[in-house]
């Protein structure tokens, strides 16, 4: 009589797990619904303790394997910091902390799917936002011949209530408490609430609502002084201290909300076609962003800048439709980063009631002349020079002038009517 036969090993999914009742029950589905074995994965990108005890929870919950990362410092000198050189913004306020953070978690989804031989990853996002994009089109982006399973978009739950139910069928503990009515995603980047009572987009967020920033109106009533200063564009030290890319963003972060700067409440339009309220804190974000652009006014030429301002608005759409890595993506960072080698400076910024002011910049290689811009007389620049300058940049709108003017005299008048 021959060996009885091994039973068959289940096939394995990465799953990106945060800790809370949404990937718990997901989990738990892939698992009951989908028989795969479940390898957890949670990113450290500055949430604190909860990546530890998330990474406790997925095995005690039944996962095979739990990963928990701290990515923190490859986040913001790899992601953060290069789409920075961009000056990206979506829709002129949106400085993209949630987007950016998505391709790094795929990304790291995709090597332990590797490193475990699973054949699938998984996720939390819904089948209404932008992060099931940004999730899977990085999947395929790095491993086309992944499978991806999105849950909200698979099961057959209508509503909260199924879920929970679902949850205690299986043991899994439904907060008692009131959740608060949003959803929060937090990095070292920002904060972002979206959803529940923010759906209404003439309603102020709460007060208690923020998390990295005090109101402006109970910020301290003396401002704050604070100098950033860049290398090849990149900050690398903040009033005098060298610090790593995390620990300067974290110290950015405690220097802006500690003045309320950074908050930001728009109506934004998401990929799949809906617009959206979102509510973000952007403290260090919003403080790196005005120092740059202060180093930035004296060292770049005119045209370089205009240029890569032009392309601004098309990064930024393309990091938070979910193309990091697309070859256009790739292609404009190269030109990004070339431009951004000449910045090199110091900016000098006033923190004060929610405003991050300008005050100062200074650079070795800075193209301001004061001889050139001074009223006094000296220097290269002769005023008369002007005059021919004027003339010939006016030249095609004098010719167009003249000819509407004499093809205007030879048109017949139309009768009045009476």
């Amino acid at each position: 009589m021959g060996n009885m036969s091994e039973p068959a090993s289940k096939p394995k999914i990465v799953l990106a797990y945060s800790g809370g009742l949404d990937t718990s029950i997901i989990l738990k589905w892939l698992q009951a619904e989908r028989n795969y074995d479940v390898v957890c994965f949670t990113a450290d990108l500055g949430q604190g303790d909860e990546v530890e005890e998330a990474r406790v929870k997925a095995l005690n919950t039944g996962a095979v394997a739990a990963y928990a990362l701290d990515l923190r410092e490859e986040f913001v000198r790899d992601y953060v910091f290069p789409m920075m050189r961009s000056s990206a913004l979506y829709e002129g306020y949106y400085l993209l902390g949630t987007s950016i953070a998505r391709p790094l978690i795929a990304k790291k989804m995709v090597e332990i799917a590797q490193k475990e031989g699973a054949v699938a990853v998984s996720h939390g996002a819904t089948g209404k936002g932008n992060d099931q994009v940004r999730f899977e089109m990085t999947a395929y982006a790095l491993k086309p011949d992944i499978v991806t399973v999105a849950p909200w978009r698979d099961w057959d739950f209508q509503g909260r209530a199924d879920l929970e139910a679902f949850a205690r069928e299986h043991g899994i503990p439904v907060p008692t408490t009131q959740k608060d009515p949003w959803s929060m995603d937090a990095n070292l980047l920002h904060i972002s609430f979206e959803g529940g009572i923010l759906e209404d987009p003439w309603a102020e967020p709460p007060a208690h609502m923020f998390k990295l920033t005090v109101s402006p109106e109970d910020a301290p009533d003396a401002p704050e002084y604070v100098e950033v200063e860049f290398e090849h564009g990149d900050p690398v030290a903040i009033n005098g201290e060298q610090l790593s890319p995390a620990a300067l963003l974290a110290k950015a972060n405690e220097l802006g909300g500690k003045h309320g700067v950074g908050r930001i409440d728009l109506v934004e339009n998401r990929f799949v076609g809906m617009k959206s309220r979102g509510v973000y804190e952007t403290p260090g974000g919003t403080l790196l962003y005005h120092a740059r652009r202060a180093v930035e006014s004296l060292t770049l030429d005119r045209e370089v800048l205009h240029q890569r301002d032009a392309l601004g608005p098309k990064y930024a759409e393309l990091v938070y439709n979910g193309f990091w890595f697309a070859p256009e993506r790739e292609a404009l960072q190269v030109y990004i980063d070339h431009v951004a080698q000449s910045v090199t400076g110091t900016a000098r910024l006033k923190l004060y009631k929610g405003n991050c002011t300008v005050v100062g910049r200074k650079a070795e290689r800075s193209l301001y002349d004061k001889d050139l811009v001074s009223f006094e007389a000296g220097g290269d620049y002769h005023q008369h020079d002007a005059g021919a300058f004027i003339k010939l940049n006016a030249l095609r709108m004098r010719v167009q002038a003249r000819v509407e003017a004499k093809v205007g005299q030879k048109e017949p008048q139309e009768a009045e009517t009476v």
